[in-house]
């Protein structure tokens, strides 16, 4: 690491200190962005991503998409560029070097404004790629997450300054060596950009009935060519990606709520709640009561991000 990026995640890492000085995650005064701070390493978070990038100003994460395994510290960034059920969890922190994370969510449309509006080629369409990816962190970019950032200490400036910073994060971004990747979910008519209304037609309706040749029909695919380019977006299969979905939305529930674990499961769409226990127990290590008992002693009623 330069001594200049290792200055700016010095800076960076002290504001997030400053404005997250208790473990956890804390929502910011500007819309769509997000400080995590931790001292130790935690067990695995299971939650639905937005689309968002991620970078660390202090200790390394573990990312889990299905089988798929990323790492990610310092020197890198994080994208999921469309809903995605991950797993998440932080290998190293400790109380004098913690780990710090900067988070900021972003929406296609806001994708598409900045390549309207700047000299950006117009990338072609292309097939559809996976939607969380991890690239090294440039020292531009990392300036106008910093900058960001700062308007925390001027809540004046936010309204106005703040639009123009997460623009220029995008904008570098999409300058990036993912930048075709990521502004395919913005190009009407590109395949990321129709599973991605799968996704989010999924992650709206999860408790409903999976219908593959109505998904396939809304993404304009065949049923082969759907399953093929779903996967390849997602790492799972459609049935795959409900089901996790509906898990995690369970999950929540039941630490939230105190609910039965029966009435939770048709509530997320299960028809057999023997069926539901079973699964949730394979995903997360033991079944609906023990493992809401174990959290709760753990977290009392909240589970950290």
């Amino acid at each position: 690491m330069s001594e200049s990026i290792y200055t700016q995640h010095a800076e960076l890492a002290a504001l997030i200190r400053h404005h997250c000085p208790e473990e956890g995650l804390f929502e910011t005064a500007i819309p769509s962005l997000f400080l995590i701070h931790h001292r130790q390493m935690t067990e695995r978070a299971y939650n639905v991503y937005k689309p968002c990038f991620c970078c660390i100003a202090g200790g390394t994460k573990d990312i889990f998409l299905a089988n798929e395994h990323l790492s990610y510290g310092p020197t890198d960034y994080l994208i999921a560029s469309m809903n995605l059920p991950i797993v998440g969890q932080v290998v190293q922190a400790s109380p004098a070097e913690p780990y710090l994370s900067f988070k900021l969510e972003f929406s296609q449309n806001q994708i598409l404004e900045v390549l309207n509006e700047t000299d950006l080629p117009q990338p072609a369409r292309e097939s559809a790629k996976r939607a969380l990816f991890v690239g090294q962190t440039e020292q531009s970019l990392l300036d106008a997450v910093i900058r960001l950032t700062r308007l925390l200490d001027q809540p004046k400036d936010i309204p106005f300054l703040a639009p123009l910073f997460i623009k220029e994060i995008l904008y570098k971004l999409l300058q990036g060596s993912f930048g075709t990747m990521l502004a395919q979910i913005a190009l009407e008519g590109s395949s990321s950009y129709r599973i991605r209304e799968v996704i989010e037609q999924i992650t709206r309706h999860y408790e409903q009935p999976l219908r593959v040749e109505e998904l396939a029909e809304l993404a304009s695919m065949s049923v082969s060519s759907f399953h093929r380019n779903f996967k390849e977006v997602t790492a799972m299969s459609p049935l795959q990606f409900q089901k996790q979905v509906r898990l995690q939305e369970a999950r929540r529930i039941l630490l939230s709520e105190s609910a039965d674990a029966a009435d939770v499961a048709f509530r997320v769409g299960y028809e057999s709640a023997s069926q539901f226990s079973r699964e949730y127990a394979r995903m997360f290590g033991a079944p609906p009561r023990a493992d809401i008992k174990q959290l709760k002693q753990k977290y009392g009623t909240m589970l950290k991000a």
